[in-house]
């Protein structure tokens, strides 16, 4: 690209004197300041010295085609074309004279004025770069006019002179154009902008991913959960042996969701056979509603327990809406054996009576559940890998009971013939284990189906043992005789003679075998059940030490065999007796007691006067299969080794003097000792019409190993000729299933009356 020519027009006058080199241009005005500056080009150099480094790379400029009009002032006068061209030949040829090299000093003698942007160029254009042709680089021998032409007649200094300077004509400034807006400065903002944003997009991100941010995870993982409970299986309940007498086993429940239920009546109608629900029941829970916060509800039972094959028969159904799940059912395999002890289960297999309402949470056990990320819709299925927490269920502990399955049995079975052949209403029997206080049988009748409850009323589940509270009769008779004989009023060989009656207040007390103020033996006085023997005993002794024995023998309170709500019984305290009160009470009325309580006593008479807590519970079972003993059962001195083998040895009259009121209970090849019975039930503080018969005896009587206890309450009948032959039945049973020899020696001969 050539180098832009000056401008003539644009160069200023010089003021000052000329430099050695220009000698032949005209003189400038002297005119300084601004004029007198340089101009410099970008690349740090003036324009004079650009002009010279042209000069040098192109000697010979070319001529000037066009000539510009000067716009310099109006008193400097206008040269031809051919002066200019003549002056510049000259300036050319000086310039390219030989001489002595130029130093930087020479252009610093010459001011030049500052250079001024014109519209029009010179004709002589060429001359602006290339004036000169010195050799060296970076030097110019040109005029000082920075790099501006030399070529046009300078105006003399003299020219000037006595002609007036015409003022230059104002140029007019332009009309600035409006500002538009900056595309660029638009971009700038634009592209700012969006880096922001996407800086404030990326910090977030990376403070979601990297940083704990647990509001946000559990609330995305929460709408993907799905929690199921893991229901803990219940202990069962078995014989000392092992042998279950209730345990769950697999079954199902069956559920219904009400807002997918299309036609609950025809759902119902297909139901109620295979699950035994009545169809209104079924078609009410079927039916839609909302839960207390609004919301429908989704689950409801139909049935527990259902057994596999009956729910597979639902599901062959294909009802939309209704589903089946694992459950656990309660299975007695006994049906009725042992099930006033056992007690029932509701549908959720909470205990409802008997052991397994007293012992729930022992059998129960703990729930577990499994929560579990979940798909929705088609994806109805846990999510592998993801949030899965499994807490296990604990299931229940178990319970081995001091019942033998078939003993149970056996005296169950007794107990219901005797009880039918007499009509007795209620009646129960228990076999106790005199060493020990374990119960080994606890009969009661009525009983019932255990597997099928509600078809039975309540009062077939009790447990007549400990509920069934009754005035004794008789056999509280041992209690006052063994009183006697450890308080020394009476000896085994005692011998009183005995009226047939004896008055208390204005009651008068008879005897069945009157003795008609003969002389009675102690063991004729227990083996015909004489009243006025025991009246007397009962008024040597006083009522408190009456009273007294009664509770060490465990009357008053309840023995804490293991049975939920078992009776008290009732004991009056010497301040409560009345005028009657020394002769009723002796022969076992206005006392209020349970045949568990009168089995205890006569355990305690055949332990050698000491007296242990019944108990059911022989361990627990836990989960592990540790075996947890319980607690060791209550026991207390109340008589002597001495007085209670007298005892036992009078008791043995009732099954050996002939026409005893015991002699029914006789058993072949064993000695036995016991009492027979007549008493009273009381039904909320009152005696109820019938009575209660009862006898309660021990073998072998020289050696006791079990006692056996059986109460009846019939319309009529005493002990000796209801209850007498049960205790043989039941006893003679127990001696041979725990293989007890026979007795070796044979029953002591006794007196009644000598």
């Amino acid at each position: 690209m050539p180098p832009r020519t000056p401008d003539p027009r644009r160069t200023p006058p010089r003021s000052g004197r000329p430099s050695t080199e220009d000698a032949s241009a005209p003189a400038r005005s002297g005119r300084g300041g601004i004029f007198e500056a340089q101009a410099y080009t970008p690349r740090g150099r003036t324009v004079r010295e650009q002009a010279r480094g042209r000069a040098r790379e192109t000697p010979e400029p070319p001529p000037p085609a066009l000539r510009v009009v000067d716009g310099g002032r109006a008193d400097e006068p206008r040269t031809s074309r051919t002066a200019a061209a003549t002056a510049g030949t000259a300036a050319k040829k000086k310039t390219a004279a030989p001489g002595r090299p130029r130093s930087p000093r020479d252009d610093d003698d010459v001011d030049a004025a500052p250079r001024r942007r014109t519209p029009a160029r010179a004709a002589a254009a060429p001359t602006r770069t290339r004036s000169t042709a010195a050799p060296t680089r970076g030097r110019s021998t040109a005029t000082p006019t920075r790099g501006r032409s030399t070529g046009a007649p300078a105006r003399s200094g003299g020219a000037a002179k006595g002609r007036p300077t015409a003022p230059r004509p104002l140029r007019r400034k332009p009309r600035p154009r409006p500002k538009l807006a900056d595309p660029n400065r638009r971009l700038r903002l634009g592209a700012f902008l969006a880096l922001a944003m996407f800086a404030c997009i990326g910090i977030r991100l990376v403070t979601l991913q990297m940083l704990p941010t647990p509001a946000y995870a559990d609330g995305g993982v929460n709408d993907r959960l799905r929690t199921v409970t893991l229901f803990a299986s219940r202990g069962g309940i078995y014989d000392r042996s092992g042998v279950p007498l209730t345990h769950s086993v697999e079954a199902r429940y069956v559920f219904a969701d009400p807002t997918l239920v299309k036609d609950p009546k025809a759902a119902a109608a297909k139901l109620s056979p295979l699950l035994g629900v009545a169809r209104s029941d079924l078609e009410a829970r079927m039916a839609k509603r909302n839960l207390p916060g609004g919301t429908p509800s989704r689950f409801e039972w139909l049935a527990r327990g259902v057994p596999i094959e009956k729910a597979n028969q639902v599901m062959a159904l294909n009802i939309l809406g209704i589903g089946v799940d694992h459950d656990e059912r309660r299975e007695i395999p006994g049906a009725d054996l042992a099930a006033n002890l056992i007690g029932i289960t509701g549908e959720d297999l909470t205990g409802l009576e008997g052991l397994e309402m007293r012992y729930d949470d022992v059998l129960r056990g703990t729930n577990g559940k499994h929560r579990f990320e979940y798909g929705k819709n088609d994806l109805n299925a846990p999510i592998p890998g993801g949030y899965s927490q499994v807490v296990p269920a604990k299931p229940g502990s178990s319970l081995t009971l001091t019942i033998d399955r078939d003993l149970q049995y056996e005296i169950q079975r007794s107990l219901s013939a005797n009880a039918k052949e007499h009509k007795a209403s209620m009646a129960a029997a228990v076999v106790l284990d005199i060493k020990t206080g374990e119960v080994l049988a606890q009969a009661s009748q009525p009983t019932f189906n255990a597997a099928d409850w509600e078809d039975y009323p309540p009062v077939d589940r009790e447990d007549a043992a400990t509920s069934f509270v009754v005035d004794p009769g008789s056999v509280h008779k041992a209690i006052i005789f063994g009183a006697g004989l450890e308080e020394g009023v009476i000896t085994p060989k005692t011998v009183w003679k005995i009226p047939s009656t004896i008055t208390k207040a204005d009651v008068t007390y008879a005897d069945t075998h009157p003795a008609n103020n003969q002389k009675m033996s102690m063991a004729g006085a227990l083996a015909y059940s004489s009243n006025v023997t025991t009246i007397k005993i009962a008024d040597k002794l006083g009522p408190q030490k009456v009273y007294d024995y009664q509770l060490k023998f465990g009357l008053g309170k309840p023995t804490g065999e293991g049975m939920p709500g078992e009776a008290s019984g009732h004991v009056l305290p010497p301040d409560e007796w009345n005028g009657s009160s020394p002769g009723s009470i002796p022969i076992g009325h206005s006392v209020d007691v349970t045949p568990l309580q009168m089995a205890a006593v006569y355990a305690a008479i055949a332990n050698d006067g000491k007296w242990v807590q019944p108990h059911l519970i022989k361990d627990t079972v836990n989960a592990d299969g540790s075996h947890v003993a319980p607690p060791a059962p209550e026991t207390r001195q109340v008589i002597s080794p001495q007085h209670a083998a007298d005892l036992r040895y009078l008791m043995e009259a009732v099954t050996t003097i002939p026409g005893a009121t015991g002699v029914n209970g006789r058993i072949k090849g064993y000695r036995v000792a016991g009492k027979t019975g007549t008493g009273k039930r009381v039904v909320n503080g009152e005696y109820a019409p019938g009575d209660v018969a009862s006898f309660i005896g021990m073998a072998p009587a020289e050696n006791p190993r079990y006692v056996v206890a059986v109460f009846a309450y019939t319309p009529g009948g005493g002990g000796g000729d209801v209850t007498a032959p049960a205790f043989r039945e039941m006893m003679q049973y127990t001696l041979q299933h725990y293989r007890v020899p026979p007795s070796t020696k044979a029953a002591p001969k006794y007196t009644a009356f000598p």
